[in-house]
């Protein structure tokens, strides 16, 4: 019997991305995030299409988003191919989730953590062999 691959888009989101995948998700994010421990409770997968608050913003589009019983974002990307500027992208991505989470007079102490998990087929950062990279 031959499976599709893990690695394609529609499987990724499927696996992850869906509200009958929210257990998997959350073992997976507890695997990667906290070492194993048992940290998140809940979360809830939202609409990872991230557009532009006004028409000169670009429109992104994640793999996967989901906010966790703490109120932080992770926001998950597969990616096969090594494409030019990737690695900004990732930065962008990130960048325009943590920017764009509060309303206009609300104070910065309502920010809460984005964390941007980064799936890769190639070596990203060459300079390490770490799976785990915290900046």
């Amino acid at each position: 019997m031959r499976f599709i691959s893990p690695k394609t888009d529609f499987a990724f989101k499927k696996i992850f991305g869906s509200s009958e995948s929210k257990e998997v998700l959350i073992s997976f994010l507890d695997a990667l995030i906290y070492q194993g421990e048992s940290r998140i409770n809940n979360l809830e997968i939202i609409d990872p299409y991230n557009a532009g608050y006004t028409t000169e913003l670009k429109d992104t589009y994640l793999d996967v988003k989901a906010i966790l019983n703490d109120g932080s974002t992770v926001i998950i990307e597969m990616q096969v191919l090594n494409v030019p500027a990737f690695d900004k992208r990732v930065i962008y991505n990130l960048a325009k989730t943590y920017s764009t989470q509060l309303k206009y007079g609300e104070g910065y102490s309502k920010l809460k953590p984005v964390i941007a998990l980064t799936i890769t087929d190639f070596t990203m950062f060459e300079q390490t062999d770490r799976y785990l990279t915290r900046f």
